[in-house]
């Protein structure tokens, strides 16, 4: 019951940053003349994109699905853990950086992690709908279902242990935001993580975004990005590798849409 209760507490603070950053967004990042648009422009713009959306929505339902219904079945199945290979590969260079953890840097990566990615997932779209930028809505719904096409299969075929869990640390997460992990795992899973979800998609947010030419926006997208991928290194969640492949995945992607997405 108790840990229930600190669960709550957490969550009820986790939704208060998103609150905050929500009426930040809407102050700072939100032009002026969107709040001059008439409820019928609104929903005419809402109708226009509304394909983009479902593709979203349809991404987030299918995702949760795979983590909390086939992914611990064909995990048990493959019966491998690739991370022994990973670490092979790269040594210790990660779990070097757990060693000299520091209450402050933890607490600043794990919020950034927890709270402030996931708001630039659901106010980005918010913000393309309220400002009609079609082409940024398109680069983020179709870069979302390419960049989790690609990956699934990893997921599903090639488990990997996060490194925390591979080095039996305990987690940085739960020592800011105590048995949170319970909350966090319905989202994810301790062996989806080559490529880096967490990178590339922090990166094709902060593309879509610099096509909206808001420099604020974009200025905090960049800032975020940055953030997220020092901090699954830091917090000891990603190996090295799975960062480079969600970067490069999302490049990738992010070049391939520049080329097919045209002006609107």
């Amino acid at each position: 019951m108790e840990a229930i209760n600190v669960v709550e507490s957490w969550l009820i603070f986790l939704g208060l940053i998103n609150l905050i950053l929500l009426i930040i967004g809407l102050i700072v990042f939100m032009p002026k003349k969107v709040y001059k648009t008439s409820i019928a422009e609104f929903y005419r713009t809402f109708k226009e994109q509304l394909l983009y959306l479902l593709i979203i929505v349809g991404v987030v339902l299918f995702h949760l699905i795979e983590v909390n219904i086939i992914d611990s079945a064909v995990t048990e199945w493959i019966g491998y853990d690739f991370a022994n290979n990973i670490q092979h590969i790269e040594g210790n260079i990660v779990y070097l950086f757990s060693q000299y953890w520091t209450p402050a840097i933890i607490y600043f990566f794990v919020i950034i992690y927890i709270a402030v990615y996931p708001f630039t997932l659901w106010f980005s779209p918010i913000y393309f709908v309220a400002t009609d930028e079609k082409k940024a809505m398109k680069t983020l719904a179709y870069g979302l279902l390419l960049i989790y096409s690609i990956a699934l299969p990893f997921y599903l075929f090639m488990p990997i242990t996060n490194v925390y869990t591979f080095y039996n640390l305990e987690s940085a997460l739960n020592n800011v935001i105590p048995a949170v992990e319970n909350f966090f795992y319905t989202t994810t899973t301790q062996n989806n993580c080559l490529p880096s979800l967490h990178v590339a998609m922090s990166i094709l947010i902060a593309r879509s975004v610099h096509l909206t030419g808001n420099k604020k926006l974009s200025y905090f997208t960049y800032f975020c990005t940055a953030s997220v991928i020092i901090s699954v290194i830091y917090l000891a969640i990603h190996w090295i590798t799975d960062v480079i492949c969600g970067a490069l995945l999302a490049l990738a992607i992010i070049f391939l849409l520049d080329h097919f997405i045209k002006d609107e």
